[in-house]
């Protein structure tokens, strides 16, 4: 569901509770549990009154809704959500996160802003920092919090004492737009025009030299140049005069500032066509659902008092994802099956609606699944879709059986009742009740050719008959012994050829059965290809977008005559070059050992479906002793 038409305000996703932690709210939750859609995720981060609001509600299509700060006082709590559609993207949300203004000093507490700050971070695919005036070093600085982000987040769970993660920051940190307002300047540099995203880059160039205070100035540009492989900047003018400043939810379109409202449109264009949707681990796409999960795993990591592992995420929301997959396409396997399933039902049929069914319920799981690396929760659905049909296959040939047994009674009433009365107890009565019999069995099959336990029922019924059968025929003073054993023996062949057409029946429900297990080991196989094919290329397109940040930097660096850096820079692009030569050649053993895995699976419920079958003739055969 994409809820975003929904929701006609933002609501607000992280607060403070009673103890002054931070908890996910679960309203907030329960909106993006209803979104089963790839989420664009673009959060504001800034100091407080810098008008980050307004962007996010234009971002929302929205004249009103994040509250604006117009006083000295910060509006923003915490973080607030805002679900809407996305209006490029068909089939994906646009989730707006406004964050707490950060630097307010009447909360007194330090660490409360780096936390939020980490959130919107570690939670979005674009970040967009607004700051107001300049980018200075004085601006540089009150960014500090991007230099904490080594000490607040951690990439693996375990890590070497002397192993530096934040070379690995780029490949999960979402793209950084600065958002500068009230802006005044010309946009020059030695007398020439430059653009917004020439000024950023040429406000993060780097100082020479080893001092302490070279080392604080390129500290944040250092962090921002290494951590974000996608940096855009915009300059926006005064959006309007000082009172109108007060009532910026009233203004309309016509009394902002020209200037500001154009840079206001291409921002939001540049968003709306630029975010991409929000990934972790992998480049592994997240929906709504994923989202709140993943909100959750890292507040209740900071709750705890430990820094939030990108690693342990990922497995925490693989466990949760998984196993919400596993019951929602069951539950969806179950309901398609109900819903179209009369009972008796000709197995040809059932097994058609089963085969839809459960591929539908695969593409449940495969939206929903996550990092499922080794199709454990994948073979688990497959062994609970498998116990499903075999109780609906068994439900089916009880609710046959029933019919059959319905109409044996009524057919062989006559039979029963000329047992009863001793009519086939006389000379030449043998032959009557052999007559009677056949005639009846033909009716029979007549009137229950359509069922698929016809025979199975009839052939139970005519064993429990075998005795009845040799009396009459002892009593029958018309036939020499002689006469008396050799329809004794027509009789006993009669009920062999009826068995053996039991037989056949089984057989093919059985091969029905096996066809059906061959489609659905089919049917995995195929997704899971899919699957690490599209897997194989989200981590291309991942491992690419990262190469060519770090080539980049590595030619600024030698530009700007750090060649040290450099160095240590082309040697992370050698190690990535490494791991992705060596992704690239180990992709067909990982696919054959997922192949491999869904095949022994497949191997080890085959055998359960005709143990049942046997079980419901035991069953049949008690009905008629």
């Amino acid at each position: 569901m994409a809820c975003g038409g929904l929701m006609s305000a933002p609501v607000c996703l992280i607060e403070n509770d009673e103890n002054g932690k931070l908890r996910v709210r679960k309203e907030a939750k329960d909106i993006l549990d209803g979104i089963s859609e790839p989420v664009v995720v673009v959060s504001v981060v800034g100091l407080y009154r810098t008008g980050k609001s307004y962007l996010m509600n234009r971002l929302a299509g929205q004249q009103t809704g994040f509250a604006l700060g117009c006083t000295i006082e910060s509006k923003t709590k915490g973080i607030w959500m805002w679900c809407v559609p996305h209006p490029n993207k068909k089939g994906h949300t646009l989730v707006l996160l406004d964050t707490e203004g950060l630097g307010d000093v009447k909360k007194g507490d330090e660490k409360h802003d780096t936390w939020i700050f980490c959130l919107a971070v570690l939670l979005s695919s674009t970040l967009v920092y607004n700051s107001l005036g300049v980018i200075d070093n004085m601006a540089l600085e009150k960014l500090h919090y991007v230099t904490e982000l080594t000490e607040n987040i951690r990439v693996k769970a375990e890590v070497g004492q002397h192993e530096d993660e934040s070379a690995d920051f780029i490949r999960f940190f979402p793209s950084f737009v600065w958002a500068v307002r009230d802006f005044s300047l010309k946009l020059e540099k030695e007398d020439k025009p430059i653009t917004s995203d020439e000024y950023l880059e040429g406000s993060l160039e780097l100082k020479q030299g080893s001092s302490p205070q070279a080392a604080q100035y390129n500290l944040p540009r250092s962090c921002l140049r290494n951590f974000f492989a996608v940096r855009k900047c915009f300059v926006f003018p005064r959006p309007a005069n000082t009172e109108g400043l007060q009532k910026m939810e009233e203004l309309t379109e016509e009394e902002l500032d020209s200037k500001f409202l154009e840079q206001a449109n291409t921002f939001c264009r540049y968003i709306y066509n630029n975010s991409e949707p929000k990934t972790v681990s992998g480049g592994r796409t997240i929906t709504g659902t994923a989202l709140g999960n993943l909100a959750e795993v890292y507040v209740e990591a900071i709750r705890s008092g430990k820094v939030p592992c990108l690693e342990n995420a990922v497995v925490s929301l693989a466990k949760i994802q998984n196993v919400r997959a596993v019951a929602e396409a069951l539950q969806f396997y179950m309901t398609e099956l109900f819903k179209l399933v009369q009972l008796p039902i000709n197995p040809a049929e059932l097994s058609n609606i089963h085969t839809v069914a459960e591929k539908n319920a695969i593409d449940v799981f495969i939206t929903m699944s996550f990092s499922d690396n080794d199709q454990i929760y994948q073979k688990e659905l497959m062994g609970k879709i498998h116990e499903e049909y075999q109780q609906m296959c068994q439900h089916n040939y009880e609710a046959s059986s029933m019919q059959c047994e319905e109409v044996l009674r009524d057919v062989f009433d006559r039979l029963e009742k000329g047992i009863s009365d001793g009519s086939y107890l006389k000379p030449g009565g043998s032959q009557k009740y052999i007559d009677m019999l056949r005639q009846l069995s033909e009716e029979y099959r007549a009137r229950t050719h359509s069922q698929i336990m016809s025979e199975e029922v009839l052939s139970r019924f005519l064993k429990t008959k075998e005795e009845t059968g040799n009396m009459i025929l002892q009593a029958d003073e018309s036939l020499s012994a002689a006469e008396q054993e050799k329809e004794a023996e027509k009789m006993k062949t009669e009920i062999l050829k009826q068995q053996k057409r039991s037989l056949k029946e089984q057989n093919r429900l059985q091969e029905q059965m096996y066809q059906d297990m061959q489609r659905t080991c089919d049917e995995h196989m195929n997704q899971i290809i899919y699957q690490m094919e599209r897997e194989q290329d989200r981590m291309r397109r991942d491992n690419e977008r990262v190469l060519e940040a770090k080539l980049r930097e590595s030619k600024a660096l030698l530009k700007m005559g750090f060649q040290w850096e450099a160095a240590r820079m082309q040697s992370e692009i050698n190690s990535l070059k490494a791991e992705m030569e060596k992704e690239k050649s180990s992709q067909p053993s990982k696919l054959g050992q997922a192949l491999n895995r869904i095949g022994m699976a497949t191997t080890l419920l085959a055998p359960g479906f005709p143990l049942k079958l046997i079980g419901v003739g035991i069953s049949l055969a008690s009905n008629f002793v």
